[in-house]
């Protein structure tokens, strides 16, 4: 240590003693926001189906419909990306993991945005937004620090994190009725979807590819990302952008309509038919599977087809981003524990409860003769899915690893 001041090697230690130190739960940043992530979406979709049944006209701060969409993006995907990304920037970056102290701190600010609404809905909405919408600009800049100081090439991921937040913000706005009322929640929509489209793109063929290696199949491997991959992703950001500002019309219905059709080519390209033996890659596949089929649909609805825009916003939400944070969620969970690879009774169970959650919800917008009882089902689906989720894996994320 010079001049007061710590060096590299300073903070390493630093962090390698925190780790040491640290109940298991804050030895990575995956076990408590993926925790919490399960945890709250259960919670909030039971809280969501019991509003929504007796008729309420506030959930805290919030009228009912915009607490659940706020939530279930800004609350459970947030948590998910939270985790995901403090889990990956130190294999990306070399650096040790933001653990102990540090981490417990930044999982209390997310779990005080999810509480405050209720125990003090008096504050101003706009000090709730920046608690909210702060917790992810503060992981932006952590994220950017470890990105930055390794020299590391994956500074969009940090990037499309403040987006994230700053999309939270503007849902704030929205529900204060300052700017349109869509507009934070379909931008926040928009950024998720996005980051699961080039991480996705990248993890997908890559875990695909190894598992076929291991298994001896030969020939037809899924190849790396290739400029092919980088315009499905560009489209994809393009549609997803102008839906974001002008919404499902008829121009943005064709934007939408090719995105979701390059992208289901290049979901094609990573042959998940041939995974069926290992339902935890196979899931992988069935989650990615949800953003072409959210598009086109999204894209059917602004060309005048009559399919409600929460049939594609839902198979976006329910199934792209739910259905890749679960498959990630139990993946990492097992392989940053020590764990082998592979899918338990309980946690092939949450995958056929979640997909089967997409398809109810997915069928009550088309359906809307019998919405209230599908949407009670799919609902109840997905309370099952995360359930089983946090009963298999809360167990593995309070104990330490196994050679620990």
């Amino acid at each position: 240590m010079m001049g007061g001041t710590l060096d590299n090697r300073d903070r390493l230690e630093l962090r390698r003693r925190r780790m040491e130190q640290a109940p298991p739960v804050l030895r990575g940043g995956f076990r408590p926001f993926f925790l919490g992530a399960g945890i709250w979406a259960a919670i909030a979709i039971a809280i969501w189906l019991w509003a929504f049944t007796v008729g309420v006209q506030q959930l805290g701060a919030l009228d009912p419909l915009a607490w659940h969409r706020h939530e279930m993006l800004f609350g459970f995907v947030g948590a998910a990306i939270a985790g995901f990304a403090l889990t990956a920037v130190p294999n990306w970056t070399g650096r040790l993991p933001i653990a102990g102290a540090p981490l417990a701190a930044l999982a209390l600010w997310w779990v005080a945005a999810r509480i405050l609404p209720f125990v003090a809905p008096e504050l101003p909405l706009a000090l709730l937004a920046l608690i909210d919408g702060g917790f992810y600009l503060a992981l932006a800049a952590l994220i950017l620090r470890e990105i930055v100081l390794a020299k590391n090439r994956n500074l969009p991921v940090a990037l499309a994190i403040a987006l994230f937040g700053i999309a939270d913000l503007l849902d704030f706005a929205g529900s204060a009725g300052l700017i349109g009322n869509d507009i934070g929640h379909r931008a926040g929509i928009a950024l998720a979807v996005t980051l699961v489209s080039l991480i996705g793109g990248r993890i997908v063929p890559s875990f695909t590819r190894n598992w076929m290696q291991r298994e001896g199949l030969i020939g037809g491997l899924p190849s790396q990302p290739t400029r092919f991959d980088i315009a499905v992703v560009l489209a994809t950001v393009i549609a997803l952008a102008a839906w974001m500002v002008a919404g499902a019309v008829p121009p943005v219905g064709v934007a939408l309509v090719f995105a979701g059709s390059i992208q289901l080519v290049r979901l094609v390209r990573w042959r998940g038919w041939r995974t069926l033996a290992s339902p935890i890659v196979l899931v992988l596949h069935l989650g990615y599977v949800w953003i072409p089929l959210g598009l086109l649909l999204l894209g059917a609805t602004g060309l005048g087809a009559p399919i409600p825009s929460s049939a594609g916003v839902h198979a976006l939400t329910v199934g792209a981003l739910a259905g890749m944070i679960l498959a990630v969620m139990t993946r990492a969970t097992l392989g940053h524990t020590g764990r082998a690879l592979h899918a338990g009774p309980a946690t092939r169970a949450s995958y056929v409860a979640l997909h089967l959650a997409v398809l109810v919800r997915v069928a009550a917008s088309l359906v809307p003769e019998h919405y209230q009882s599908l949407l009670h089902l799919a609902g109840g689906l997905w309370i099952a899915a995360f359930a089983l989720f946090v009963l298999a894996y809360a167990p593995v994320m309070l104990r330490p690893r196994p050679s620990e």
